[in-house]
């Protein structure tokens, strides 16, 4: 297949009039999607996006459009190719200024790359997370750009890592098929939801079957102890219940705030200071211990995990299928976390994360680490009406998608109804 145009669409969805998805950073989002269309000379086209929260989606559909120069005229007839088209970019020498492999650009750049997944994926007629659970080792590895990372994990480690795995792919897939994989539920979480619709909402996704449950955190201590002690009380005192700061805290107003919240059991604590800053978030995991440290969901890249990693600063991996540059650099942070021997937990969410990264975390089941002790998928019961190929739940677990692609069409329903700012929602909104 030959890549003949590169569209850009700007869509929102005005969540922020039920307060889905608040929390202490991010009070009003409107959960929103730079979303792109590969075109080709076949029958098969490719779709992509970044996620964001309203304002600054046109920034990064602007980023993403520009690299049309760049992607048009490429052919796309396996995954060495993708390969190749990943290098490109990521190594573009003007392009690396603008980051580097950081913001918006690496973000476009990675919604490219997981596009081109998705027409490879739909051109050979499988779901991604079974396309890339048969590729050969020699395959994968040359999907990794192992540029900084040798200090910590050389090449010769990950096939070892790769390796490992083979002999028992054929029974993961077999039963990632039978039983889907483990998720946990954001739902009753988002800060700005009342004290009643939280407790409800946990008692529903305990009966509904989730792993374990997870509940922003950050506005107020006060707040924080009373929500925390309602949710326990119904769930019960061994389910799990994992909080989020989303990047609230200083560090030691982390360690002194999570030591009064400490008494609830959380199951991790999430993003609870800068993204960026390492050694805070390992004197953090000192500080608070035994309570885990996650983090993940804005990490910038693969640089950025190994040094979390290296500086045993995070107990949980969470990858975020639009945050990094798409598939390849996930590899790479996916045998970053099983060399550190830390469970991978994606973030999910928001516009399509929970359609892509059950992907990504079926792939890592079946072909890297080989297993699911520890490791759940964040669901969050938001917009999937939107896919053409939505994730399944049931029974608290994650359906093995059986369509070909990376899940990440949106209906033309949706893109007619909420394309920014001429679509019909917007247009009623305006005329309000």
């Amino acid at each position: 297949m030959t890549i003949t145009g590169l569209d850009v669409r700007d869509v929102r969805f005005p969540t922020s009039s039920e307060l889905d998805g608040s929390d202490a950073m991010n009070p009003d989002p409107d959960y929103s999607a730079a979303y792109l269309t590969l075109h080709t000379d076949r029958t098969h086209s490719g779709f992509g996006f970044v996620f964001t929260i309203g304002r600054g989606n046109d920034v990064q559909c602007a980023a993403i459009a520009a690299l049309a120069p760049l992607v048009v005229g490429r052919r796309i007839d396996g995954p060495g190719d993708v390969a190749e088209l990943s290098f490109a970019l990521l190594h573009d020498s003007q392009l690396r200024w603008l980051g580097p492999e950081k913001g918006v650009m690496h973000m476009a750049i990675g919604a490219v790359v997981n596009a081109a997944w998705d027409l490879l994926a739909r051109e050979l007629g499988e779901p991604l997370w079974a396309l890339l659970s048969s590729l050969t080792v020699d395959d994968l590895l040359a999907q990794v750009d192992f540029r900084y990372l040798t200090d910590a994990l050389s090449p010769s480690e990950a096939r070892d890592i790769l390796e490992a795995a083979v002999p028992g792919r054929a029974e993961r897939k077999a039963r990632l098929r039978t039983d889907g994989f483990p998720a946990y539920t954001t739902s009753p979480g988002w800060l700005s939801y009342s004290d009643d619709k939280m407790v409800r909402l946990a008692g529903e996704a305990v009966a509904a079957g989730f792993a374990a449950i997870k509940l922003k955190v950050g506005g107020s201590r006060e707040d924080d102890r009373r929500r925390l002690a309602l949710a326990r009380r119904a769930v019960g005192a061994d389910f799990p219940i994992a909080i989020d700061a989303n990047q609230r805290w200083d560090v030691a107003e982390a360690i002194d705030w999570l030591g009064e919240l400490a008494p609830t059991n959380p199951w991790w604590i999430e993003e609870p200071t800068s993204p960026d800053d390492v050694l805070g978030h390992a004197a953090i995991r000192r500080g608070v211990a035994p309570m885990r440290v996650a983090t993940g969901e804005h990490v910038a890249n693969r640089v950025v995990f190994k040094q979390l990693l290296q500086a045993e600063a995070i107990d949980v991996v969470q990858i975020d299928a639009a945050r990094v540059g798409g598939v390849n650099e996930v590899l790479a942070i996916l045998l970053l976390a099983a060399k550190f021997g830390r469970p991978v937990c994606p973030h999910a969410g928001g516009v399509g994360l929970c359609e892509l990264v059950q992907h990504l975390a079926m792939f890592d089941y079946v072909a890297v680490s080989g297993s699911m002790d520890g490791r759940v998928i964040e669901y969050v019961d938001h917009l999937h009406e939107h896919f053409v190929s939505p994730v399944v739940i049931r029974d608290g677990r994650y359906l093995a998608p059986e369509q070909p692609g990376f899940s990440a069409e949106l209906s033309a329903t949706a893109l007619a109804e909420y394309e920014f700012p001429n679509g019909v929602n917007w247009r009623q909104k305006d005329k309000a």
